[in-house]
């Protein structure tokens, strides 16, 4: 039997702790039971998911921030509605015949 002190192992039929010397005769005052756990648990859960919900009814109150300002959907295409790729024009590389742009160095 162990000491619920000082988790010393005794003799089972020990009266008292041969560490502490505790009286092993007397029961615990009181020890958690399966009951007590599944109340616990169910207390703790139900806190967790009323704190979830709780924080995203006033997180859904703020503005979005894709809402605060608006982005160029040339920026973005994947938010254009129905089609989801650019056209094949837009993807074509620009045409040669361009004049090169000049090279400006920086200023140090």
């Amino acid at each position: 039997m162990k000491c619920l002190t000082c988790a010393q192992e005794n003799k089972d039929t020990a009266k008292a702790c041969r560490k502490c010397g505790r009286d092993l005769t007397i029961p615990p005052a009181w020890f958690p039971d399966a009951r007590w756990h599944l109340k616990t648990l169910g207390a703790i859960y139900a806190v967790v998911i009323v704190f979830y919900f709780g924080v995203t009814a006033l997180l859904r109150k703020l503005p979005q921030p894709y809402n605060i300002r608006a982005i160029p959907l040339e920026m973005t295409p994947w938010l254009r509605a129905g089609v989801k790729h650019l056209p094949e024009d837009d993807l074509k590389a620009p045409p040669d015949d361009l004049p090169p742009q000049p090279i400006i160095p920086k200023p140090q």
